[in-house]
């Protein structure tokens, strides 16, 4: 790598905001010999442009000997951000290759198979005739071949080894504040009827009841590790033995191929007395039921699926906040790792943030603080009635409890929302709308870019804690790593308050209505970032228009229709027992004033008729429209 090539490799023809300094930085930081470059760089700064600059460092093939690594890898968690990398004109040279799933054949008869189904995968000794044309093959070597390959995280850890795919000069990847997490998830050996495909043929043990006297859980769970992937390998080598297989009996066979390697990944690990990977198992229902094996901290894995992949690498993201804890989580040394900060170059005043609590969404006070957020987006609704907006509802329970609260209040003809199959259509349906629609969202905090009138306001609805049911966060707190726990909400956070401010001359309101993320911020000011800080510490409370559904559809062609229920919504079902709370208010009031009195709540009747959300009328209208058939989705 030749760090003085970086400014010079900055592929825009002008430099925006801190871009120069930060490439500056950046540059000096790999001279001065760290073997990672940490890029703290907030939203808005550029940063696949900075990473294709980095990139450009990269030793050349004709400067190298042949043992040497040469190119440049560009990686990232979000299939969105590499979609967005795919169709940036600056960044036409790096050569993008996706999994096969996402590619069709083009045999004859094929064109609707994708390749990981395709012939060359189904029949044993199939010559295929046209490989050379084959888009995902040829994907494949033009990204193997050329000197900037772009995939993601995923695909990346998993061509860990490949002749194809081997060692570069550098690594830079972009979206890396979740890769410790990443990296235990796909670390993760989830056993349960869907995933194992020999499950009717084990015995499947309760591992807490049925360990030995000197067994634990976690060695009852390797003895039946090693018992499972002897039958996993049995299986496998009766589907390969065939001549044909069919397109279900290829994904057994992959499937089958892929839990052998999980297992036997842990079995490795399990065995190793150096290791440093500690694993929980969760198996809450007992015998003959799902077994869940998870790491902490899988520094070891990240050593064989990313550090041993490049020379030198440069991790971006708005939300590494610590230094030494992001470091310790992936296996780093900090000694060799430098930090560079990017200053946020977007005014201020261009980003508030305004408190806007009405309660704690703990689960135990959730009851009472959730109607009085309801009723606060109807005042929100009202304030920006010609404006799209996005609510963060954190989980699907919240999400269909506020969805059933607004249309008691008859304002479900201005929102959307989506469940977990149909997630992607209907954030399209969003965006692509011209009318002011409010997306009620789940985990919807990253790798979203609402520019400009796409989405004006924002409600972040419940502090995103990570659940500490889960057995790697309950670890993790027993041992005190209570910090660990409140940066990871604080990240949450932040990269939700950058989906609606996405260049210096774009703007967009964050309302906060969980009195948790106000403590959350005085928890975690040690590691919140000096750009974030100043939001936080301008941070106002608005004055908001008083309560009134027939406001908050002013810009819409609709007047508030109350009804029991907002109705299903394509899967997340209707469950709603509350009962609206609170009066109609006669003129403007402070946006936290809590009115717990009993009334009317939209100015009507709870007995109206069913009401639909912009989710559920658009389903019903393709349902009816004549050309249903063809759009087979009634």
């Amino acid at each position: 790598m030749d760090p003085d090539r970086i400014p010079a490799a900055f592929p825009a023809p002008s430099f925006r905001g801190a871009q120069e300094q930060a490439l500056r930085d950046i540059r000096d930081a790999f001279a001065a010999g760290n073997d990672v470059v940490l890029v703290r760089a907030p939203t808005g700064s550029g940063k696949s442009l900075l990473a294709r600059a980095i990139m450009g460092a990269a030793r050349e093939v004709s400067d190298a000997a042949p043992s040497e690594a040469t190119g440049a890898y560009y990686t990232t968690p979000q299939v969105s951000q590499l979609d967005d990398v795919a169709t940036d004109d600056l960044l036409d040279d790096l050569n993008v290759i996706r999994g096969k799933a996402n590619y069709d054949c083009i045999l004859p008869g094929e064109h609707d198979t994708p390749v990981n189904q395709a012939p060359c995968v189904r029949k044993r000794g199939f010559d295929c005739s046209v490989k050379h044309r084959c888009p995902y093959f040829s994907d494949r070597s033009i990204a193997s071949s050329r000197r900037f390959a772009a995939m993601t995280l995923a695909y990346f850890m998993q061509t860990a080894g490949s002749e194809v795919f081997r060692k570069r000069d550098v690594a830079v990847i972009d979206e890396a504040h979740g890769l410790a997490e990443w990296a235990e998830m796909y670390a993760t050996v989830e056993l349960s009827p869907d995933r194992v495909p020999v499950w009717d043929d084990v015995g499947v043990p309760d591992v807490e009841t049925d360990a030995a006297a000197d067994e634990d859980a976690l060695d009852r769970t390797a003895r039946f590790v090693e018992q499972l992937r002897d039958a996993c390998e049995r299986a496998k080598d009766e589907l390969i033995g065939r001549p044909e297989l069919e397109p279900a009996e290829v994904a057994r066979r992959d499937r089958l191929q892929e839990l052998i390697s999980e297992l036997g990944w842990f079995l490795e690990d399990y065995r190793d007395r150096e290791s440093t990977t500690t694993w929980v198992v969760d198996q809450p229902d007992g015998e003959g039921t799902a077994i869940t094996i998870k790491p902490l901290d899988p520094a070891r894995y990240l050593r064989h699926t990313v550090w041993d992949r490049g020379n030198r690498f440069a991790l971006l993201s708005a939300t590494i906040l610590s230094k030494e804890s992001f470091c310790r989580g992936v296996g780093l040394d900090p000694a060799n790792v430098a930090l560079v900060d990017v200053p946020h170059t977007f005014p201020l005043e261009n980003r508030p943030l305004y408190d806007v609590t009405q309660g704690s969404m703990t689960y135990e006070d959730r009851d009472e603080t959730l109607p009085r957020i309801a009723r606060l987006i109807v005042r929100l609704m009202a304030r920006h009635p010609d404006e799209k907006g996005l609510i963060h509802a954190h989980s699907y329970a919240i999400a269909e409890r506020l969805v059933d609260r607004l249309g008691e209040f008859g304002v479900a003809a201005r929102l959307r929302r989506h469940a977990t199959e149909n997630r992607d259509e209907q954030l399209e349906l969003w965006k692509d709308s011209d009318d002011p629609e409010v997306f009620v969202s789940v985990k919807m905090e990253e790798a979203l870019d609402l520019k400009g009138d796409l989405c004006r306001w924002q409600v972040v609805c419940k502090a995103p804690y990570l659940n500490t049911n889960d057995s790697r966060v309950a670890r993790r707190l027993e041992e005190g790593q209570w910090s660990w726990y409140h940066r990871a909400a604080l990240r949450t956070v932040i990269q939700a308050c950058g989906r609606v401010v996405r260049a210096p001359d774009d703007h967009g309101a964050t309302y906060l209505a969980d009195d948790s993320l106000l403590d959350l911020f005085d928890r975690a000011a040690a590691d919140t970032p000096p750009w974030f800080r100043e939001q936080v510490d301008a941070m106002t409370t608005p004055d908001l228009p008083a309560f009134d559904p027939a406001a908050a559809l002013a810009g819409v062609d609709a007047a508030p229709s109350p009804s029991k229920s907002g109705g299903p919504a394509g899967g997340i079902g209707s469950r709603s027992s509350e009962r609206p709370d609170g009066a109609t208010g006669t003129g403007g009031s402070s946006a936290n004033e809590r009115d717990g009195s009993a009334g009317d709540g939209a100015g009507g009747s709870g007995g109206g008729s069913p009401t639909r959300t912009r989710s559920e009328a658009d389903a019903e209208r393709r349902e009816n429209h004549p050309l249903s058939d063809v759009w087979g989705d009634g």
